[in-house]
């Protein structure tokens, strides 16, 4: 017997992975399955951003890359945030990684362990969780409720703060939910924050053009008395459909704070992944400052999508969904159908065709929800809702 450390029993699951790998399965022995689970656009990388990763491999970057990313594609990052949030930020404090979750492991490595508390959002991307339970801290939900739209509540929010608490980690637009929380609240928390200096923030931003209805994103860049402690989570997955590219980016606190902060994330990069590729990183400059038709006609296909979605949810029997505000999900609550979350979600892959991820797998409050992405067709869509209907009324 290999004794393994404890750590890693901890550690939990994103099971749109499973569920994604069942639904494969199932296709291969032949069945038509319709997958709204796995959270990853339907599009193709625009084609500029694929010719210049073809043209950075023909021109002979194949060799590694600064831990930190190529100055080239932090100067893209901070050229981006300035258009999308007003605020300039240097070179010296953005971080290129992976994918968006190598930003998560490390800030919450950094501040996790036995005795610490981390909040996190609850129902919220299963990562956060998992990782903070690796380190061995607390993981304390922060209450994302249908009744607030799924934004998250400043009050109820600032009252989880112990003299134990960490790190605090926000989301939006967020997934699960789809809830985008407004800039007022925001401010609210922000303001309350101030009380407790020795807390630090990650904000998961990784959604942050995909809102709907006029609404827009407020980046916690955008307050700058929180810069000294702010990081923030982005990247190129979700805006470019660059999944499979493993390409983010963070970025990291001002100050002398920042550059101990910054200096650590750099050493676990080279300690761990060493390096982002380049011809991932030239991609990822085109992607920042080339056109962005691709961009629009996918967020006019999400929110046509969206809207398809919300209606059909809310026609079938036992279902009521909101509508989300954010990101390419929608939350129904399933509480109705006298199922539970899981074994429901489970049924309509196996019975129905149709794969979601039950609610549970996002947190304690997921429980009577389901996840639905609607990052695929518009026909694949109204056929899963068939199939949903069907299944509800057999």
């Amino acid at each position: 017997m290999l004794h393994t450390i404890a750590a890693f029993d901890r550690l939990g699951e994103e099971n749109a992975f499973a569920v994604l790998a069942r639904a494969t399965a199932l296709a291969h022995q032949g069945r038509d399955i319709i997958n709204l689970g796995i959270g990853q656009p339907d599009f193709k990388t625009p084609q500029h951003i694929v010719e210049a990763a073809i043209k950075a491999l023909r021109d002979g970057h194949h060799g590694y890359t600064p831990a930190n990313g190529l100055l080239a594609t932090r100067e893209a990052v901070v050229r981006r945030t300035l258009t999308t949030t007003g605020v300039e930020v240097s070179p010296e404090n953005v971080m290129i990684l992976p994918g968006g979750k190598p930003t998560m492991f490390a800030a919450i490595l950094m501040f996790g362990e036995p005795g610490a508390e981390i909040l996190y959002p609850d129902p919220g991307f299963p990562i956060y969780r998992s990782m903070i339970e690796f380190t061995g801290a607390a993981p304390i939900p922060v209450p994302i409720r249908e009744e607030n739209g799924f934004a998250f509540s400043a009050e109820e929010t600032l009252a989880l703060i112990t003299p134990k608490t960490r790190l605090l980690i926000l989301n939006s637009p967020a997934n699960p939910t789809g809830g985008v929380t407004a800039r007022d609240e925001i401010a609210k928390l922000v303001k309350g924050l101030e009380k407790h200096p020795e807390v630090a923030i990650l904000s998961d931003e990784i959604y942050d053009v995909m809102t709907y209805d006029g609404e827009t994103h407020c980046s916690l860049l955008n307050f700058p008395e929180l810069r000294d402690r702010l990081i923030v989570l982005n990247g190129w997955s979700k805006t470019w459909a660059m999944t499979g590219w493993r390409m983010g980016w963070s970025i990291w606190p001002n100050g002398e704070k920042g550059a101990y902060l910054y200096d650590k994330v750099r050493k676990l990069a080279v300690n761990c992944w060493s390096c982002v590729n380049a011809p991932s990183q030239y991609a990822g400059i085109a992607a920042i400052d080339g056109p962005q038709d691709d961009v629009e006609k996918m967020m006019l296909a999400f929110d046509n999508r969206r809207k398809i979605v919300v209606e059909g949810l809310n026609a079938l029997l036992g279902i009521s969904c909101i509508t989300p505000k954010g990101a390419f999900y929608a939350f129904p609550n399933v509480s109705k159908t006298g199922w539970k979350a899981k074994k429901l979600a489970s049924a309509l892959l196996e019975d129905a065709g149709v794969a979601l991820i039950g609610g549970p797998d996002f947190g304690v409050l997921g429980e009577g929800y389901v996840r639905l992405s609607y990052a695929n067709s518009e026909e694949n869509i109204l056929r899963a809702l068939e199939r949903i209907e069907g299944f509800l009324t057999k």
